[in-house]
């Protein structure tokens, strides 16, 4: 019996063993979902339009980076109306790092040299009219910015805003467990990052970032993800209907600048 015990205990124990691996994995998956801050800076001129991109490329990109934040991206709008709005989509490992982004900020003398102009504008000629701020969790099935190639392309911005926080939640399933991520993927479409909006305007939504060499190769991928037979098998299910989950899309164009890290 003792005998029959030991060798019981120890398939158990070699059964937990194996499990562990997949286990950590999974959790260690979990961890790493990064946070991003989506910034919109809304201008009245080409000044202010400079001084915010001075501030960006000489000041506030290196610290982020010096800091641990990596593929810091800034974008213009691809066809604004009137003087473009500038967005800048910063990735943070975590939410500590993020709460403590500020406060590392003030103590960084090269940031603070470099980005003077900026942080030091007079109310009577302010670097910019406003800041749009939001914070946004990685969906667990893209846990981490996908960086595109360094090339001419384009991005689209895309908001989806839900009636209620359980609707925002079933979409956000329909990406993540249903599916709609792969999809993506597979019918050529290039997916820079998901997140949740979980403090900012408009709640609940989501948002979330595809890229493109063109607008033809735009229009060509968004075909053939609406005719894909998964993709209609899923938004056929009563659950994820368009009508019960998503109550307005919103979506920006957008290029990179010269100096965007994405």
């Amino acid at each position: 019996m003792k005998r029959r015990a030991f060798v019981k205990s120890s398939l158990l124990l070699t059964s937990l063993s194996s499990l562990m691996p997949a286990v950590s994995k999974a959790s260690s998956k979990k961890s790493k979902q990064e946070f991003y801050e989506l910034r919109v800076y809304t201008i009245k001129n080409e000044t202010q339009e400079k001084i915010i991109d001075n501030y960006l490329q000489a000041a506030a990109i290196p610290a982020f980076n010096r800091l641990g934040s990596k593929n810091v991206g800034v974008f213009k709008e691809l066809k604004p109306e009137g003087q473009t709005k500038i967005f800048a989509l910063i990735p943070f490992a975590s939410l500590d790092d993020f709460l403590k982004v500020e406060e590392k900020l003030v103590k960084d003398a090269a940031y603070q040299q470099a980005g003077a102009a900026y942080l030091t504008a007079p109310a009577t000629e302010p670097a910019y009219d406003r800041i749009e701020s939001s914070l946004l969790k990685a969906f667990v099935h893209i846990p981490k910015m996908e960086v595109p190639p360094n090339k001419p392309r384009i991005f689209e911005l895309r908001r989806y805003e839900s009636a209620s926080e359980t609707a925002g939640k079933k979409k956000i399933e329909m990406f993540n467990e249903a599916g709609e991520i792969d999809i993506f993927k597979r019918v050529g479409m290039t997916p820079v990052f998901f997140g949740e909006t979980l403090i900012g305007g408009m709640r609940p939504n989501l948002t979330y970032m595809l890229t493109f060499d063109d607008m033809d190769e735009h229009d060509r991928n968004w075909k053939t993800f609406g005719s894909d037979p998964e993709w209609k098998k899923i938004s056929s299910m009563p659950e994820y209907a368009n009508a019960k989950i998503v109550s307005r899309i919103t979506r920006t164009f957008l290029v990179p600048t010269s100096f965007s890290q994405v």
